[in-house]
């Protein structure tokens, strides 16, 4: 086994996301994208499969060729410990644009400032500034 990667699946919007995550976490890239061609399975130009970094955590996505009747879960967040007050504030502000609030920035007595979010692509957020 080489390594193990968290893989998102979304249904047509995965470039939209990766750009704005990327955007969002300092020290983030999009790593690569291999788009459908015309006579494939998914959607000319959408993405087969993806890759890209937050803050050094490799990810892969795809935009699904076949749509389900499922997405994604909050029992499933990509969890972020943030290094000050202002970096929490950021990114549950813009991530949360659009998403819907699961527990709303606080102190929830084991961390200084917790939230956890539902962003507007359904992928779940939550954002800790340790004690």
């Amino acid at each position: 086994m080489s390594k193990v990667t968290p893989f998102l699946m979304f249904q047509g919007n995965a470039e939209e996301a990766m750009n704005y995550y990327t955007s969002l976490i300092k020290d983030s890239e999009i790593i690569n994208i291999v788009r459908y061609g015309a006579n494939e399975p998914g959607e000319e130009g959408s993405v087969m499969q993806a890759a890209f970094s937050l803050k050094g955590q490799e990810f892969m996505c795809i935009d699904s060729n076949v749509k389900h009747e499922f997405t994604f879960t909050p029992s499933f967040s990509i969890f972020i410990t943030c290094d000050t007050e202002e970096e929490i504030d950021n990114l549950y502000e813009n991530l949360s644009k659009g998403g819907q609030a699961l527990m709303p920035l606080g102190d929830y007595s084991f961390s200084k400032k917790f939230g956890w979010i539902v962003d507007q692509f359904g992928v779940s957020w939550q954002f800790n500034l340790p004690l």
